[in-house]
């Protein structure tokens, strides 16, 4: 397959090796702070001086919720219990007091300001700003499109006072010195970007400056790398010749050259053209892909990717037609990853994403879709987790107008579009990557084993660095500016938030495990700006942050102090479901169910999921893989018997993902596919690995055959596949209609050990749920808030979704007076085994007697 950019056609290849060199021509690498300090002193001097000072706060982190809102515990009762999910409720942990945080630094401020006063200019110098004051620069790519009509002033609102987190959780209160002093560094930061900068609005800005930009009179091309000694762009529009067109450096480290147009008006550098630029570092020469290219390309025989001058003519640029759909109340996201989103052994392309996945995805009831992997990562098989190019989309799958494409006709379907955006760590790739760009350790990144994430074999950002700053806050704008996302996906959060990165660490929920010398406050700062700058730009835009540890204030707004996402991610509740499918039915408890399910922070929202793309990978399996096994290659026919465990695994794989959806948060997650069960397993394409310890990894043959989905198999009307996926999308669509993962009102009545039945209101919805394996339960009373009648909208057990098709939709149900289970009021219904049956209140309609109910029922069951 061909992949062609204006002149350029290059094959797809499939990268081979991953390069995480970490030396150039045989030399060793090392870092120079002293080289650092000098030429880029400004940044050492806040950044720096604040890490040596309190160095119990640096990095990283990853965790689990704690907010218990089951009175009775983790346990079953065998009598109803009853969770108000309105009323917030304390964890059992004795707060300990934390050692103090270095108050000096605190009280010192002022002093420590008015030392940087004279350190903090601008990378760029006046001098700079002056030299083509008469070309202003504009960024590659100006969409002249939507803007015009959208276009007016926008702002970041300032700091606020940081204080209403104490009123929302008083336990904070004993870690304030902790968050007092959190919370003074970003006001801090703020202030200096403030000064030094123009504000955070223009500091965001950095591709505008750094990188390739576009006057009317040339190209104008800026890297910051303060460790090379030399610099020259080189590509095919020069002949990769080195001392053709030498960089210039100033005093911050950033190097600079300006290409005027050749006789004709014409760029230096055309479009799609080869780039690079070389470097001689204390490691040696090397060339690299620049920091902030948007585009990059793996050119036929070539292992690491190339950085291409991407400007097509203005006739050519994709225009955006359709404005960004309203923001939901309640999200219900499709995960997905376009380059295995094809039924056929290939790598999927944007362009076919656009017409043949995204209208699935609406016709299936799903408001938003995520995309995976769309930043350029050189290895396909780290999922687009290892980036290295950050500014670039994946050119696997087409050009960036392509893309574009993509995200506007998702637009006129009405769905948002959310990036899966990896600021956590990057790819340990030299060659084409951010690793050793300018042949230091500690450019972007920590230097030493601080900067190396052991597990993911990544480098760690230090987001206590300004251009580091510049430089991911600036990649987060690029991608709502450019490309009109509408939010953000933020991965591996814990990662960033904890030292120890959340690896070997149990969370319990003790306040101690997050406010003390294990937090990075750096990052944790960081994640408060690109919050701050994302929500103040972007009012509409939705960021969603990863994180399993559960730190508190982690959704409340960055104004009232809290770290500012507007979703966690409920990482817990999949995991708890695969601990549930290595057990025996029998040993299923529903209180344990229950608790993990509504166990979250109060007015901190949650996207939860079942399962996503990691329960999916090779050695993991997913939910209908772990209920129907092997049967599922001989017995998902429909002109087959079905078998036990055929009939348990479609049984339970919906009634998980409703309860999941119904008692989980206030937006629901899906990985592509899993909707409708997908059989077996993802596997990249990848190769027989030899490791240094001689052992010998096997390979699938650079196989793509299970690195796609089959939705054909939802869609076949002769499977059983396709009952899965209906039941999927009448689900979707009853939330649509009522709303029920934000409503105010929620309540759950019973869950009940013996009987295995759980049973929950959300709006005026009921939910009934019966996990037993054999036992039905006729005339089975249920409590209720609202008096009136009751129907059935949607039942598990309907025939149209694979079930035995029990119940009678016709039958109305009237509540009685009476309290039962903590409510005012019930129903009498039928509960067939191992079936879920939503009722929803019917407005306005008269009311009857309880013994019309009963006679209703009895011919029910």
């Amino acid at each position: 397959m061909l992949f062609s950019v204006s002149g350029l056609r290059f094959p797809r290849v499939s990268p081979v090796y991953r390069y995480c060199a970490s030396s150039f021509n045989g030399a060793s690498t090392s870092c120079s702070l002293s080289l650092l300090l000098k030429k880029h002193h400004f940044s050492r001097r806040i950044f720096i001086e604040k890490s040596s000072s309190h160095s119990a706060f640096s990095s990283l982190t990853v965790a689990a919720s704690k907010k218990v809102l089951d009175p009775g515990g983790q346990g079953d009762a065998s009598s109803p219990m009853t969770d108000q999910l309105e009323s917030p409720s304390t964890i059992s942990d004795d707060p300990q007091v934390i050692h103090n945080v270095d108050s000096e630094g605190m009280e010192d401020e002022k002093k420590i300001e008015v030392e940087e006063q004279e350190s903090f200019p601008s990378v760029f110098s006046n001098n700079d700003e002056e030299a083509h004051a008469e070309e202003p620069s504009v960024p590659l790519h100006r969409n002249a499109s939507t803007e015009k009509t959208e276009a007016k002033p926008r702002s970041i609102p300032p700091p606020g006072a940081g204080q209403k987190i104490y009123e929302i959780d008083s336990l904070l209160l004993g870690f304030r010195d902790h968050i007092d002093y959190r919370y003074a560094q970003y006001k801090k930061i703020r202030k200096e970007i403030d000064k030094y900068e123009g504000g955070l609005e223009v500091f965001s800005r950095g591709y505008e400056k750094l990188g390739f930009t576009r006057s009317e009179t040339g190209i104008t091309y800026r890297e910051w790398a303060p460790g090379a000694k030399s610099a020259a762009l080189i590509g095919d529009f020069n002949n990769w010749s080195p001392s053709a067109d030498t960089m210039s450096q100033n005093e911050f480290g950033v190097w600079e050259i300006f290409l005027p147009n050749t006789a004709d008006g014409s760029p230096a550098i055309p479009h799609g053209s080869r780039v690079k630029i070389r470097m001689e570092t204390r490691s040696g020469v090397k060339d690299s892909i620049p920091a902030w290219i948007k585009f990059s390309v793996q050119a036929p025989g070539e292992i690491p990717y190339s950085g291409i001058y991407y400007d097509p003519p203005e006739e050519e640029k994709y225009v955006f037609k359709h404005p960004h759909p309203k923001r939901p109340k309640s999200l219900r996201i499709y995960e997905s990853h376009v380059g295995m989103s094809s039924t056929e052994p290939v790598i999927n392309t944007y362009a076919n994403f656009r017409d043949n996945v995204l209208p699935r995805i609406k016709r299936l009831g799903y408001n938003a879709v995520q995309i995976m992997a769309i930043q350029e990562h050189s290895y396909y098989a780290s999922f687009g987790y290892h980036v290295t190019n950050f500014f670039a989309p994946s050119s696997r799958f087409g050009t960036p107008d392509d893309l574009k494409s993509l995200i506007d006709r998702a637009h006129e379907l009405g769905l948002l579009v959310l990036m899966d955006i990896v600021h956590s760590h990057a790819s340990n790739n030299v060659l084409d990557g951010l690793n050793m760009f300018d042949g230091t350790d500690a450019h972007y990144f920590h230097s030493g084993s601080k900067g190396h994430h052991w597990m993911w074999d990544s480098r760690l950002f230090n987001y206590g660095s300004w251009e580091v700053l510049r430089f991911l806050l600036s990649n987060a704008r690029w991608w709502l500016e450019e490309y009109k996302f509408d939010g953000f996906r933020f991965d591996g959060v814990t990662s960033m938030m904890y030292t120890h990165h959340g690896l070997q660490v149990a969370f319990t929920g003790n306040y101690n495990e997050y406010f003390g010398y294990a937090t990075d406050v750096d990052a944790v700062v960081y994640l408060m700006l690109v919050n701050d700058m994302i929500h103040g730009l972007y009012p509409e835009a939705v960021t969603i942050g990863e994180d399993v540890s559960g730190m508190p204030t982690f959704c409340l707004p960055v104004q009232d102090g809290g770290v500012g996402f507007d979703y966690r991610l409920h990482m817990a509740v999949a995991d708890k479901w695969i601990e549930l499918l290595k057990k025996r039915d029998e040993d299923w408890k529903m209180g344990d169910i229950v608790y993990t399910l509504v166990n979250r922070r109060w007015l901190e929202k949650c996207v939860v999921y079942a399962e996503s793309h990691d329960q999916a990978l090779v050695g993991d399996k997913t939910i209908a893989f772990w209920l129907m096994d092997k049967d599922m290659y001989d017995f998902m026919s429909l002109d087959r018997p079905s078998t036990p465990l055929i009939d348990r695994g479609i049984a339970l794989h919906k009634m998980i993902r409703l309860i999941t959806m119904g008692l989980g948060g206030e937006g629901y997650l899906n990985f592509m596919g899993n909707e409708f069960g997908h059989p077996e397993w993802i596997d990249f394409p990848r190769g027989e690995q030899h490791l240094p310890s001689g052992k010998v990894i096997p390979g699938n043959n650079f196989s793509y055959d299970k690195c796609r989905r089959r939705f054909d198999l939802g869609d076949a009307n002769y499977l059983r596949y396709k009952g899965m996926q209906q039941f999927d999308q009448a689900m979707q669509h009853v939330e649509a209609k009522y709303g029920f993962m934000t409503s105010e009102h929620q309540y759950i009545s019973r869950k009940d050990k013996g009987e295995r039945v759980i049973v929950f209101e959300r709006g005026n919805l009921v939910f009934v749920f019966n996990f037993h394996w054999h036992e039905s339960y006729c005339g089975y009373r249920v409590g209720c808030s609202k008096p009136g009648k009751y129907k059935i909208v949607l039942d598990s057990d309907d025939l149209l979704f694979g079930g035995f098709n029990r119940l009678n939709h016709d039958v109305e149900f009237f509540s009685t007076e009476g309290w039962y289970d903590n409510r005012p009021r019930s129903l009498l219904v039928y509960a067939p085994n191992r079936t879920a049956v939503v009722y929803a209140l019917v407005e306005d309609e008269p009311k009857a007697t309880g013994n019309l109910q009963l006679t209703q029922n009895v011919k029910n069951c």
